[in-house]
């Protein structure tokens, strides 16, 4: 079995000077960070869930989680599984009866559902390895500064392991 790690979903940051989301999750109880760049639709749904917001007419990611309910299943979990190519990629875990179905999903797909039914993140151990931010000792307003340096001074395509340096 694989070896998922808890996350905290931090929120949602725009990264200056590109004004790009980037979906912020954190490893529960250490001091590694998860930065994920996402869309600016994904980025608002993601907002709008955590803050509770309420739309007249559902958005695209209450109707899958409304489509999942309907349908018995029910989100067990997601978890963030691989960089690859620049590209995070995330798995939803569904519960539906006996069975249990694993749908691939972009992170931010997956996280903007997880939020509105509570399931727990994840992320695989290898992956949080490879590609987690580790900030440590310092005070939040510290750690929040230096993670706004270092988003400051990196590019997405620092985190592609396919390129040279």
């Amino acid at each position: 079995m694989s070896d998922h790690v808890p996350l905290d979903l931090i929120g949602v940051r725009i990264e200056l000077p590109t004004n790009t989301p980037i979906l912020l999750l954190r490893e529960r109880g250490g001091n590694r960070y998860l930065p994920i760049w996402i869309g600016t639709p994904e980025a608002t749904a993601i907002a709008l869930a955590t803050e509770h917001v309420t739309t007249d007419r559902p958005l695209t990611h209450d109707l899958a989680a409304s489509l999942i309910e309907e349908l018995g299943g029910r989100v067990t979990e997601v978890v963030v599984t691989e960089l690859r190519g620049g590209t995070y990629f995330a798995d939803l875990r569904i519960e539906a009866g006996e069975d249990t179905h694993t749908v691939s999903s972009r992170p931010s797909d997956a996280v903007a559902i997880a939020v509105r039914v509570d399931a727990p993140l994840f992320a695989e151990r290898e992956l949080l390895d490879q590609a987690g931010i580790e900030i440590r000792d310092e005070s939040d307003e510290e750690q929040i500064e230096k993670f706004r340096e270092f988003l400051d001074e990196i590019d997405p395509e620092d985190f592609d392991p396919s390129s040279t340096s």
